[in-house]
């Protein structure tokens, strides 16, 4: 009898331990922009919501943890993390050099390159071909405007924004001649609208680690190696349970993922 009820114990505790072992960790604070559609954004019912998000809390299931998210200004995101504000950064930020000298990343959970947007009657059909002198819009702090700044800063005028809408706003009042940024993010947040009407993508897409990194990954304070790795076996996890392509599907039509 009393190996049956050891076993029935066993059997129990083997049931609820998660797919991924969270170890200590119980929950975490997710700290996101909520700027960012269709990545994150603050929807009509003045919640949190978008791929970001969907991701976030698809990985904290399979991980076993709670979670919380608390908005934060994309200029502070950083110095927020590092404040203890928050305990991770799920908000679309790109893995660089430069950023790790302040935060740990996970591996990759997404890559999309840049792409530049400017009216569809401008004299701007290719990028390169009479930029000189134009004034191009770019999100502060972003890979995109560290592409721009390095490839093309001494022919251009740069003008950085606290938020890409803002960007994206003076783009189509006139107030730039271009704006660059994630390519997914001018399309759906953007061109797909009415205020987009009229423009359309020029040039190349770029995609050069030295400027935009190595995907999009999940920031931790520096040594926090264990949520840096529990957050790994998680995104291996939800690649391969099908979860990763049921969200990807939901906002894309192809693999957002990239190679």
């Amino acid at each position: 009898m009393k190996k049956c009820i050891i076993f029935a114990v066993m059997f129990a505790f083997i049931c609820v331990v998660p797919s991924v072992f969270a170890g200590d960790i119980q929950k975490v604070r997710i700290g996101t922009e909520g700027a960012y559609p269709p990545f994150n954004y603050i929807d009509k019912n003045g919640k949190v919501a978008g791929f970001d998000i969907d991701i976030a809390k698809a990985l904290c299931k399979a991980a076993g943890i709670k979670y919380e998210f608390v908005i934060q200004d994309w200029d502070g995101i950083i110095p927020g993390l590092i404040a203890k504000k928050y305990d991770c950064i799920i908000a679309s930020m790109s893995i660089t050099p430069e950023r790790k000298k302040k935060v740990d990343f996970t591996e990759k959970y997404y890559q999309t390159p840049v792409r530049c947007v400017a009216k569809a009657d401008s004299a701007l059909k290719y990028f390169l071909d009479g930029i000189k002198d134009k004034t191009v819009g770019v999100q502060r702090g972003v890979v995109a405007a560290n592409l721009v700044r390095a490839k093309f800063g001494d022919e251009v005028k740069v003008k950085a924004y606290a938020t890409q809408d803002e960007a994206n706003m003076d783009l189509a009042s006139g107030r730039s001649d271009l704006v660059c940024a994630d390519s997914v993010i001018l399309q759906t947040g953007f061109l797909d609208k009415k205020e987009g009407n009229g423009f359309q993508f020029i040039g190349p897409s770029f995609s050069d680690a030295k400027y935009l990194g190595e995907g999009i990954g999940i920031a931790v304070r520096k040594g926090d190696d264990n949520l840096r790795k529990l957050f790994n076996k998680a995104i291996d996890e939800i690649r391969n349970n099908g979860e990763y392509k049921r969200i990807n599907n939901q906002y894309f039509d192809f693999d957002v993922y990239g190679d």
